[in-house]
């Protein structure tokens, strides 16, 4: 009878796992001691159950940004290394639904089934991994649409006082993407529960949630959710974006998230800078930004395309923040509170906003129509000074101001009543066309009613411009 064959006996190695002691808790923040070779950005985890990131290294101590934190967290406790970097889950199961910067969901249902992991944390893709910006991506406002086009790739900064409509804006934005093909990321950094709600009332409202997800992080959250949001809602549009598809992310607002910043720099000890800011607040969103692009043909034409909202104190857009993020940006769209205060809405100041890459984007046909229309509404503004002293003018100047009223009432739009590019193409050729001049505001605004129905069925943009007149024409009566 043959004996079977002894067991293997158990390997006998040596492990070595470093663990830290927490030497104090406050304010979102732990500082950890005992973990020498520890990098910034890896997640340490207690007995507890909380978590927590490794965000700065002193010559002895782990500063820590807290992501989960127990009522049992307190100093004393062991943090372990768990050998992992901060990521979120990824894939189309996340359109539709509403999570917070670390991937759970804030809408009370079940977790979503993500299909990839995306590090917040990542490189810009480099210069010849971009393509440049030559598509356009509509907004459905008239004066982006026409005088301050948007590129897809494209970071075009919205930027006003509190009040001036830069959120009902980006809302507009990723409403009318509708039916755009476009995947859209809301990221709502320190805002109030009510305002958060509001935001997702008027999203279902519109049929829009199906193609966004909302990344929130609420004003009483931890300071390091807050500023982790805008990265993870980054993370989730580049999946999106490599997988080859087009995507919007708004940030809602980076002023806020600058000042959550700020809060833990001062918390972990950092030295100040100007406003009480660290050293690198500028790179801080400049590293953000400079990952939404175009990307080229070779890694599947995808893009990122980001509106970044920043807040101004009465009007002043040279403070730190919002110079900061001028710089960065591809331009800006200003609101001003005296456009507000005169009823226009969008209360865009046309003479101080500018797109300095949409142009190159914008459809051509629509570029060909509203040729001067930036001139001589900016001539109108200019004019108008002038007849508020009864300066009397000559005929020609007279034309002028009445083609600027027209204009003026052309560019008045209701929040979440978006164009879209035929309507915007329709009402172009018919002011060029004469068809809209000497109307009163009850006829005019009954001529664009029956142009918004035209344009349904209207040609499309690459269309002869005699298709276009022929349309027109048919609606406008000859």
């Amino acid at each position: 009878m043959v004996s079977p064959p002894l067991s293997a006996e158990p390997e006998i190695g040596l492990s070595v796992e470093e663990v830290g002691t927490i030497l104090g808790v406050a304010d979102g923040i732990a500082w950890v001691e005992g973990l020498p070779s520890v990098p910034v950005g890896e997640v340490l985890r207690s007995a507890d159950g909380s978590r927590a990131w490794v965000f700065q290294l002193d010559e002895t101590l782990a500063g820590c940004i807290l992501l989960d934190q127990t009522e049992g967290l307190a100093a004393g406790l062991r943090m372990r290394r768990c050998g992992q970097r901060l990521s979120i889950g990824c894939g189309d199961a996340l359109l539709g639904r509403v999570i917070d910067p670390l991937g759970r969901p804030l809408d009370g249902l079940r977790p979503p089934e993500t299909e990839a992991q995306q590090p917040l944390e990542a490189r810009s893709p480099a210069i010849i991994e971009r393509d440049p910006v030559s598509r356009p991506l509509y907004t459905g406002n008239t004066v982006i649409d026409t005088l301050l086009p948007i590129g897809r790739g494209q970071r075009e900064l919205l930027i006003g006082d509190d009040g001036t409509g830069k959120s009902a804006l980006a809302l507009d934005a990723v409403i009318h993407q509708r039916d755009q093909g476009v995947r859209c990321i809301l990221v709502l950094i320190g805002q109030r529960r009510a305002e958060v709600a509001e935001t997702l009332r008027l999203l279902a409202a519109h049929d829009a949630l199906a193609h966004t997800t909302v990344v929130v992080a609420e004003a009483g959250t931890l300071p390091g959710l807050q500023y982790l949001a805008p990265f993870a809602g980054c993370a989730l549009a580049e999946h999106w974006m490599h997988a080859g598809h087009d995507t919007l992310i708004v940030y809602d607002d980076l002023g806020k998230h600058a000042q959550a910043y700020r809060e833990l720099s001062l918390l972990l000890r950092r030295p100040p800078g100007r406003e009480a800011y660290p050293g690198d607040i500028f790179y801080l969103h400049s590293r953000l930004l400079e990952r939404s692009t175009q990307l080229s043909a070779a890694l599947g034409g995808g893009s990122m395309t980001a509106l970044p909202i920043v807040p101004t104190q009465l009007g002043e857009v040279a403070s730190y923040i919002p110079t900061n993020l001028i710089s960065i940006t591809d331009g800006q769209v200003y609101l001003s509170t005296k456009l507000t205060a005169a009823g226009m809405f969008p209360a865009i100041d046309v003479g101080t906003s500018v797109s300095r890459i949409g142009g190159k984007a914008q459809h051509p046909a629509i570029a060909r129509e509203c040729k001067r229309l930036r001139l001589d509404y900016l001539q109108f503004l200019e004019l108008e000074l002038f007849t508020r002293f009864g300066t009397r003018l000559d005929e020609g100047m007279q034309a002028r101001v009445a083609r600027g009223h027209l204009l003026q009432a052309l560019f008045r739009q209701g929040r979440l009543a978006t164009r879209p590019a035929a309507l915007t193409m329709a009402w172009l050729v018919a002011l060029n066309e004469g068809r809209l001049e000497g109307l009163p505001g009850p006829a005019l605004q009954a001529r664009l009613d029956a142009l918004a129905a035209m344009a349904a069925s209207a040609p499309a943009l690459d269309a002869p411009r005699a298709d276009w007149v022929a349309a027109v024409q048919a609606v406008t009566g000859g």
